[in-house]
């Protein structure tokens, strides 16, 4: 089913606003002299967005937060793998990964996006999920606390069958292992049939919203954390992991490449340093580490955990 004329102009212009409006939230939780740079951008097809990445933030690393707006056709190939149903598109977004300094801050992603086809159907789909270099068991309860009580605003269905999503999507199936300590994830929420234009928007507006208040506390309560080189060495092993998800296996990497879309801003979510050993060691029982490996598997129920 189609949305309104209306919609599409109202999601792309409060997805914008947001992006402009999160980077602030973040420059200032920040607390140093790094600012998200600006690089607007246009796509040869139709559209194009804006990608906004901070760098050697006192407490952020790296930060790519991004905006687009694009249409055209994909090739007919690129839309059966993709399990378009038409390859004409427009799509909007708003979609960010944060990479700490620190290895005690967690990595933390988030998207949110509209599609429509060009047969007519309309859908919505986002997400967020938490990957700690070292898991806080109880900053994760709150973390899925937090995604219940959004949830549970539209739909009491809504976490429990978003939360297992995200524990399939978030998956590294050659390492056996999940990204992080999952979150929510949702992908073709269709108009019509998932609800309306209005409220599936509202949905991902409610998300979306989540996202700064909650960050910025995990960003003030851990970023004085002592570590060392142990734990840099850690850091950089679960980067790696993160990187292979992002090129392996992430859908938004794999549409922004098959549409032509800009490079650098779809591989902006990668970490900005990491490290692959061969055959590394597994971490030694009882360590920190191990107790980390240990959390990064599908089902655990953050909710009940205690």
């Amino acid at each position: 089913m189609p949305t309104s004329p209306t919609v599409r102009p109202e999601i792309e212009a409060w997805l914008a606003d947001f992006q402009l409006r999160l980077c602030a939230h973040l420059e200032a939780a920040d607390g140093g002299s790094a600012r998200f740079g600006t690089d607007a951008w246009e796509r040869p097809g139709g559209g194009g967005g804006r990608s906004k990445v901070l760098e050697d933030g006192a407490i952020l690393e790296k930060g790519g937060v991004g905006f687009s707006a694009v249409w055209g056709a994909m090739s007919e190939a690129a839309a059966r793998q993709l399990h378009m149903p038409d390859p004409a598109f427009y799509a909007t977004g708003v979609s960010l990964v944060l990479h700490p300094r620190s290895p005690r801050v967690p990595i933390i992603h988030m998207n949110v996006r509209y599609f429509e086809a060009g047969n007519g159907e309309a859908w919505f789909g986002g997400g967020i999920d938490l990957t700690p270099i070292y898991v806080d068991e109880a900053q994760a309860r709150r973390f899925h606390q937090r995604l219940k009580a959004v949830c549970d605003q539209h739909n009491p269905a809504y976490y429990p069958r978003f939360t297992r999503w995200a524990d399939d999507y978030f998956y590294l199936p050659h390492r056996q292992e999940t990204r992080g300590v999952g979150g929510i994830f949702f992908d073709r929420l269709t108009v019509g049939t998932d609800g309306t234009a209005e409220e599936l928007f509202q949905l991902i507006k409610d998300v979306a919203e989540l996202f700064g208040p909650f960050y910025t506390e995990l960003m003030a309560e851990n970023q004085a954390l002592p570590f060392g080189p142990a734990e840099e060495a850690w850091q950089t092993i679960r980067r790696a992991r993160y990187a292979e998800f992002n090129l392996a296996f992430d859908r938004g990497t794999r549409f922004g490449l098959e549409t032509g879309g800009r490079t650098e801003s779809i591989l902006m979510s990668l970490p900005p340093r990491t490290g692959w050993s061969y055959q590394p060691h597994p971490p030694a029982p009882g360590t920190p580490e191990a107790t980390t490996q240990t959390w990064l598997r599908k089902g655990v129920d953050w909710i009940n955990h205690v």
